[in-house]
């Protein structure tokens, strides 16, 4: 197939495995299939049915490529899924359906902050994410408990690369707990889980 960005950052995901999701009826015994959806989205055949990809993943999957295989490996657990970069997509996808995406970002935000190495940049980071996410007022505040909360603000002055570990550990439980079942259980993952190949093409015009 043509090649685009892996979504792993594991190549164990790469491996033609025989895994079960949800369903006995998702195992695998067939080479992976490559879902493509770098460019401009074709054709889906779905169950013997041509269907068009799930609009809400083209944003967020644009020039990565995935096989079948992986995403049966996504319900093993939340973790396996945030390590990978489509799964990642989906998941931001599905939480973007439900209005809860600030949740992924700000857990994202995290990851970015811990790879700063120098303190001015640590503090620059630390409170655009503090102001985005963590504040009272903040436009895309994510649900955690006042202590949390307070012990993170009492890092700005000072922060360290692991200043935001308890605050995303929280958030991480958060959607590992509620959003991360219904999300294996959404059309967006079902979709994929369904998908025998895509077509996509460059757009003509």
């Amino acid at each position: 197939p043509p090649t685009y960005g892996n979504c792993n950052s594991n190549s164990r995901y790469n491996r033609h495995t025989k895994r079960s999701a949800i369903t006995d009826k998702h195992t695998l015994t067939h080479t992976p299939t490559w879902i493509n959806s770098g460019l401009f989205l074709s054709n889906v055949r779905w169950g013997g049915k041509e269907r068009k990809c799930p609009p809400a993943l083209i944003k967020y999957t644009r020039g990565l490529r995935l096989s079948k295989d992986e995403v049966v490996l996504w319900a093993d657990s939340f973790d396996v899924l945030l390590s990978n970069k489509c799964g990642l997509a989906a998941f931001q996808a599905f939480l973007k359906t439900e209005f809860s995406d600030e949740n992924i970002e700000f857990w994202m935000a995290c990851e970015e902050y811990k790879k700063i190495k120098t303190p001015a940049k640590l503090m620059t980071k630390i409170n655009k994410i503090y102001n985005e996410f963590i504040d009272v007022k903040a436009p895309r505040e994510v649900n955690i408990d006042f202590r949390t909360r307070e012990v993170m603000r009492q890092s700005l002055a000072e922060p360290t690369p692991s200043s935001l570990n308890e605050v995303q550990a929280r958030v991480h439980s958060l959607m590992e707990k509620d959003s991360y079942p219904r999300f294996l259980h959404s059309k967006i993952y079902q979709d994929l889980l369904d998908m025998q190949y895509t077509h996509c093409h460059r757009n003509s015009v």
